[in-house]
């Protein structure tokens, strides 16, 4: 098997590895990865804390299933349109899931992700290029929709990309051991009668032939936007006599990549007539020519002991500078780039064109004067102009936007298509009017179209050479005045006005790329999409804000019983948290969205801590340094990571530490005779086991007439409520849940103040203990005066 034939001729071009990088909801990172033209082979190794079952995914959710997709020239989007799981192999990423891939330009490939990914890629399956690779956890509109909270599962991934490649240009394959033979060309452009340059390219030797039955490979560039690229043999011969009817010579052309019998662009039988490619890509081309048997040509002609051979000739025709189509008579025109002076979104640019039949550069530039002639056209029902831009690859990851506007109804239909001309029949993406375009296309976007306007997105175009053809249908009899505009953008629409436009640099650090974060009522990759109406707005808004009056109820019991830091902490954690909620929510921010959020989880935090030493009856000092230390712990909670699942443990357990101190603090302070006893403790066990037993029965007594326990139950079941609230936030739900989290929460603190009724005092010289009813804030002392 050739897969596992060990590889000569080859070394490692680049090798970087990915540390273990966490992938959290919604979250996703992308890795790029550069294949030169003598790349033979990519190797990916990718290592991950993922176990999904295969045979359930189509009942799983889109919004968490973490997934792999790979795409070349830009970065994947798998949910531009697509919120499902519709388009999604469900299998395991592997080898032959490349085999017959011809372009992943214009659509993603995604797969589930695996805990082990192991891929070996080659230049007969993927093209030499920019690839990307795109993790992610979880698709859909609320992807980039701003979250209060972003609960879910993260997942982790490492791993390892590698890039092998051939050491002699002339030997490729995945091993690098074909050889491949690059057509020499010459650099002298033959002015024809018609007007095409034509650029000739032969074998050097001259003479081609094929030993036994084994196909012959070749090489050459397309500089430059060309109309045709034409390929012939001449004086075929057989066993040194004339062509046979029994063999004949099939050719294999593709764009980038060695071509097969079953993965190429063009295929013809060059013994019956030349193969041509109207309109190429530019780029490197490679050409396999096969002998075959006439009879079948599935079948390679079994010619063992014999020879083939004829002479190989190649053409490409290119129109000179401002000329383009089959017949070099519509008009062509390179668009200059103008930069937009924005430093916040850098690469954003308007392309204008480069002629005098325009007075005066401008973004919104004029079609009238630059139209092609229906008279030159050679075809009075058909027009087409061309408009070739080229986009940086440092701004892949970016948007074109092309706009028409007319006074009259627009009689043109719009093609697009990158590295070569577009045509009827060659194109990638194309809008003709309202019911006829690429919409099904992953990376295009429509979103005005009328008979007065059209204006669509090419997403995450990749970079290099655009070509945009005008097609206008008809005789121009309008009177009209139509205006194109052709600009390059971070953000399509401006996030829709819903969102802001971030933009970051992937994992190599080379290539920039940019998104949109929504707001909290709005998602997908524009933030068009409408996830909560104004109405739910308002009624999210006003349940989120007004829960927060439940924080009056131990406030208020607080300040009944002259617990005034208590009154202070429970007040303030109310207070913040509305505010916080209303910025949250879009609603008013009156102080900074940072300062606010950490005002409410700190608060919040101290609150609830309060809540249990306040339940130890200790002196004011005492009761001071324990909210100092907690206070200073509690704000590095806060400020850390207060949104994190964790931080609810911690304060319980805080919390339960201040009791517990509180009590010992009280314990030592109340009992010392507890401590002097302890000296005939161990001297006589049998005599002090009666006196032990009544010290612990005293003690549970205590307990029990200390608290008023309907209070306390009824506590317990207000925290388990808020825990389950807790549990059940989810993004769709959060706004009720988070209300109910408030009451709850809140309702506990208070129900938790309430149940403190009777203090202990240990004053019994025998070891037993007398229980005293008094102020619970006094603990035995003259309270300060306020």
């Amino acid at each position: 098997d050739s897969q596992q034939s060990p590889p000569f001729n080859t070394y490692t071009i680049s090798s970087f590895s990915y540390g273990r990088t966490l992938v959290k909801p919604y979250d996703w990172h992308y890795i790029k990865v550069e294949l030169p033209p003598w790349f033979s082979s990519l190797s990916l190794a990718l290592e991950s804390d993922v176990d999904l079952d295969l045979n359930k995914i189509n009942n799983a959710s889109a919004s968490s299933l973490p997934m792999i997709c790979f795409r070349e020239g830009s970065p994947p989007l798998p949910d531009v349109y697509n919120t499902s799981l519709t388009g999604l192999v469900i299998d395991r990423v592997s080898n032959g899931s490349f085999i017959g891939t011809q372009s992943l330009q214009n659509v993603d490939k995604c797969y589930p992700m695996q805990s082990n990914i192991s891929l070996r890629l080659t230049n007969e399956q993927i093209s030499p290029g920019t690839w990307y690779l795109g993790l992610f956890n979880g698709i859909g509109s609320i992807r980039t929709q701003s979250k209060m909270i972003n609960r879910g599962s993260a997942y982790s991934f490492s791993g390892n990309v590698t890039v092998e490649g051939c050491s002699t240009s002339t030997m490729l394959g995945q091993f690098c051991n074909q050889t491949v033979t690059a057509l020499s060309c010459n650099d002298s452009f033959n002015l024809t009668g018609n007007g095409k340059n034509i650029i000739s390219c032969q074998n050097s030797n001259g003479l081609v032939c094929h030993e036994n039955d084994k196909p012959n490979m070749y090489s050459f560039d397309v500089m430059a936007i060309s109309e045709e690229i034409f390929i012939s043999t001449a004086n075929l011969t057989f066993n040194n006599t004339q062509y046979s009817n029994i063999t004949g010579l099939m050719c294999y052309a593709r764009h980038g990549a060695m071509p097969s019998k079953s993965v190429y662009d063009f295929s013809g039988e060059l013994s019956k007539s030349p193969l041509v490619i109207n309109f190429p890509k530019i780029g490197r081309w490679y050409i396999t020519i096969l002998p075959i048997d006439i009879s079948n040509k599935s079948e390679v002609a079994q010619i063992n002991s014999s020879r083939l051979c004829y002479f190989l000739g190649l053409q490409v025709l290119q129109c000179p500078m401002g000329k383009a189509g089959s017949n070099c008579t519509f008009e062509r025109y390179n668009l200059q780039t103008l930069l937009r002076k924005n430093p916040s979104l850098p690469f954003e640019s308007n392309y204008i064109p480069i002629t005098e039949k325009l007075s005066s550069p401008s973004p919104k530039f004029p079609l009238q004067p630059l139209v092609s002639n229906f008279s030159t056209g050679g075809n009075t029902t058909d027009s087409w102009t061309y408009f070739v831009l080229d986009i940086p690859n440092g701004a892949t990851g970016g948007n074109v936007h092309i706009a028409l506007t007319s006074d009259t109804k627009i009689s043109y239909e719009l093609y697009a298509r990158f590295g070569g001309l577009p045509s009827l029949t060659t194109w990638d993406y194309f809008y003709a009017n309202g019911t006829s375009s690429s919409t099904g296309s992953m990376f295009f976007k429509l979103y005005d179209y009328s008979e007065k306007m059209i204006s669509f997105y090419i997403l995450y175009v990749r970079g290099g050479t655009w070509s945009f053809g005008l097609r206008q249908v008809g005789r121009a009899g309008s009177t009209g005045e139509t205006d194109i505009s052709l600009s390059l953008e971070r953000c399509p629409q401006k996030c829709s006005s819903h969102g802001t436009c971030q933009s970051v640099l992937d994992t190599s650090g080379l290539a920039l790329y940019s998104y949109c974060a929504c707001d909290r009522n709005h998602g997908g990759f524009d933030c068009s999409i409408e996830l909560v109406s104004h109405r739910g707005h308002i009624r999210q808004s006003i349940f989120l804000i007004a829960s927060n009056a439940a924080a009056i109820l131990p406030a208020y019991w607080s300040l009944r019983e002259k617990a005034f830091a208590e009154w202070v902490l429970f007040t303030s954690s109310g207070i913040s948290s509305a505010l916080y909620h209303s910025c949250d929510v879009g609603t008013w921010c009156v102080l900074s969205f940072r300062v606010l959020q950490f005002l409410d989880f700190w608060l919040s935090f101290m609150a609830v801590v309060s809540t249990f030493v306040y339940l130890s009856t200790i002196s004011e000092v005492s009761k001071r340094t324990i909210h100092t230390v907690l206070a200073i712990v509690t704000a590095l909670l806060a400020e850390t990571g207060p949104t994190r699942s964790k931080n609810i443990g911690y304060v319980m357990g805080l919390g339960a530490v201040g009791l517990l101190v509180g009590w010992l603090i009280e314990f030592s302070t109340r009992n010392r005779q507890l401590f002097s006893i302890s000296r005939e403790f161990h001297m006589n066990l049998l005599d002090r086991w009666e006196s032990t037993k009544g010290w612990v029965r005293n003690i549970i007594k205590t307990i029990v007439k200390r608290f008023r326990w309907g209070f306390i139950l009824a506590g317990f079941i207000a925290l388990a409520m808020a825990a389950i609230s807790w549990i059940m936030e989810s993004t769709e739900s959060y706004w009720i849940w988070h209300s109910l989290w408030h009451i709850s929460i809140y309702t506990s603190s208070f129900l938790f103040l309430c149940s403190k009724a009777i203090v202990a005092t240990f004053e019994s010289s025998d070891g037993s203990y007398e229980l005293t009813r008094q102020n619970s804030f006094t603990g035995g002392q003259q309270r300060p005066e306020a």
